[in-house]
Formats: C-alpha cells, structure tokens, sequence
C-alpha cells in the first residue's frame, strides 16, 4: 500500500511542498493529494494590486499538477481527526473523508479583525482573493473621487496604500497607524518610505488605533472621526481554529506547535508549513506570518518528510529570517534586511531597482509554482520498507 502523504491549502506554502514531494519521492511508494477550497492558484503576495485594478495572471490548479502525479481535490477543510489520521471535506463532489499517513497542514491565514465593532461588517481587506476582488469592486465604484483610509501599518497596509494611491490617484488615501510608520526600518529606510508616501499623496495618522469602523468613517481611540467611503482593514492576521479543535497542540495564537523540522510537536505524522506553524527561528523569536517564512517552513518541512520517509538523516538547517521586501506601488520598493535579532541593519535597497528585484521574486514564484516537478530527477527516492505504524510513531 502506497504511503499517503495530504497536503492541505495549495497556497506558497502548500502548493511548493507538494510539487518538492513529488519531484524527490517515488510514485511507486507514495500517493500524493493536495486539498484546496478554489481551484486557482492566488498570488496572495499579489492582492492588493488586483483590488487597486491591476489585472493578475490566473493558473488553474488542475494544470499545474497536470502529470504530476498529484490528485487535487478541490474542496473545503471542515476537520481533522488526527486520532484515526482522517481528514473531513466538503466540495462540488459532496462530504468525505481522506485518510492520510502523513500530513501536511498549509491553511494559510486569514484577515483578524481583533473584535473591533464594525470592522467584519464594514471594512474590506485584501487577505483573499474574493476579498480583494470586492474591494475593486467598492473603488471602482467611487468614481473619480472619494476617500479611503488604511488600517495598519505593516507590509500589507504600506502596500496597499501605495498601490492604490498610484493606481487611483483621484481617490484620497490615508493610512492609521498605531505606531510610527516604518518604525522597524532603518533610518534612511524610514525616510524613503515618508517619501514614497509623500510623493503618492498618502495621509498618515500615526500613533492612531481605530476603535470603530462605520459605513463612511472610522473612529479613533481619542474620540476622532475619520471620513472613509472605504475603510481597508490591514491590522493582522489569524489562523483557523480547526486545529486546536482537532487537538494539536498550538501557540496562543492558534498557530500549530511545531519542532525545527516543522513536524508538530504533538501529533508526528502531522507537520506544518506557512503562517499555521508555530515555528522558532534561530534568534529564539516565532517566525513572522509572511511569505519569507512560507519559504522557510514548507522547505524545512518536505525535506523532512522526505528524509524520515527514505530512511536518511534529517538535515539540520537554520530558520533565518533575512529581511522585509515592501513595494511601494510598480516603481518604488524598499529592501531592509534584518540581522539575527530581527533588528533593521542600516543598508536598505530602495527606488526602481528594489522594485524590479521584488517583481523578479514574484514572478519567480509564480514560475516555481507553475512548474511544479521542474527538474524531475530520473530516479525518485524510494521509501524505506518500515512498517508503517513504525514511521508513525518514529521521532
């Protein structure tokens, strides 16, 4: 019976660790299926430009595993039984179960409102891609006029701001932050992202936290009120509950426990890759929800399950995150990279050239993900002949 490894969420994470295990095992041993609730591929990293107005390439998930060796079940996650190692669908297809010997969880993540009135019924945000196609909707109907105002200050509120700012330079932009914007740049970081801002007309209301969202404004937690014909929520992120439901063990945040191989903690036929791992890097700190970690995680997880399977060492590799890459709409972008205590170093890329490295990433991405089985080897790893519920229970 063929081992059967379940790759949950066809995002970054999920969609690169399943085309790595199919290109590294052998279909002789293992059957691979890859469960996702849409039957596209979404360049998360890409969203706030489709809700600015900008047109993204679409890759149907059926043709990038086409001769694979990967099935794909388009179909939404409804639970997970780690118990009987089961894992509950439901899709066109109607409900089901598949069962798995190892699986890998790459739900992703999904917008946190953080119990702030008005801000599920009111905002948009650009965590999805039906999310973003509803907020270009929304701007697209202001017309030529109009007022939005962005919530948060990390990358996905920065980058939003400035994307729609330049693509809709009739609409008038704000940007609430809690903090000071950019405070974990450099200096002279700090100082081109005030530019860009500047440049593209973007209003920042530092030290500001939103205690409300309304239909046409937002109020402050000092009383203000903030006109917003759209109000673009960007203050955070949160995983599904369903794996504390399912009994893993997670963090506080509800981010699945892991070890430095990414396999949880508790349950090891269970691993997990992308913003759902709870995974500590080399500085000691849980790495950041971001596609940077993305990377990080679903390599350090299919080389895992690939050397446990075939019977080889499990190699030991850090967990080092390197840095932030902004875009600051098409033609301006910062690079900062960081050093290991996450501190901003004092060089930083900026301009058209950060721009075109951030596009070449992304269009690397795109690629890698198109091509999942891109140098097959002609020899694919056999699996050990283990019992399986010994490689269930091995550490």
């Amino acid at each position: 019976m063929k081992h059967r490894i379940v790759v949950l969420g066809a995002g970054y994470a999920g969609a690169f660790a399943a085309g790595n295990l199919a290109r590294r095992l052998s279909p002789a041993d293992t059957g691979i299926t890859v469960v996702n609730a849409a039957p596209d591929f979404v360049e998360r990293m890409r969203l706030h430009q489709l809700a600015s107005g900008q047109e993204l390439a679409s890759r149907r998930l059926a043709d990038v595993f086409a001769g694979t060796g990967v099935r794909l079940r388009v179909a939404r996650v409804t639970g997970i039984d780690p118990g009987h190692r089961t894992v509950a669908v439901t899709g066109e297809d109607g409900a089901g179960e598949l069962a798995y010997d190892t699986l890998l969880y790459a739900l992703g993540s999904s917008v946190a409102h953080h119990g702030v009135p008005g801000a599920a019924e009111y905002a948009f945000d650009v965590a999805g891609r039906s999310s973003a196609l509803r907020l270009r909707e929304r701007l697209a109907g202001l017309g030529g006029g109009g007022t939005v105002v962005v919530v948060g200050e990390g990358l996905t509120g920065i980058e939003t701001a400035t994307e729609i700012a330049e693509s809709r330079p009739g609409l008038s932009i704000a940007l609430a932050a809690r903090g000071e914007l950019g405070a974990w740049l450099s200096p002279k970081a700090r100082r081109h992202l005030r530019g860009a801002f500047d440049r593209l007309g973007v209003t920042v209301y530092e030290h500001t936290s939103v205690e409300a969202v309304e239909p046409t404004r937002v109020v402050t937690a000092d009383g203000r009120s903030v006109p917003a014909d759209v109000t673009v929520w960007s203050a955070g992120f949160a995983v599904h509950p369903m794996a504390a439901a399912a009994g893993l063990e997670v963090a506080g945040t509800g981010q699945i426990v892991v070890d430095r191989t990414m396999r949880s903690v508790s349950h090891p036929d269970v691993y997990a890759a992308g913003d759902c791992a709870y995974a500590i890097g080399e500085n000691g700190r849980p790495l950041p929800m971001s596609c940077a970690s993305a990377g990080l995680t679903n390599m350090r997880a299919t080389t895992a399950i690939i050397a446990r399977l075939t019977g080889r060492e499990v190699p030991a590799t850090g967990l080092k995150y390197f840095g932030n890459h902004i875009s600051l709409g098409r033609r301006d972008a910062i690079f900062q990279m960081v050093d290991g205590d996450v501190r901003s170093k004092t060089w930083f890329l900026g301009g058209r050239t950060a721009a075109r490295l951030k596009s070449g990433v992304l269009r690397s991405a795109g690629w890698g993900i198109a091509h999942p089985t891109f140098g097959l080897p002609k020899r694919r790893h056999r699996l050990t002949p283990v019992p399986r519920r010994e490689l269930r229970a091995s550490a």
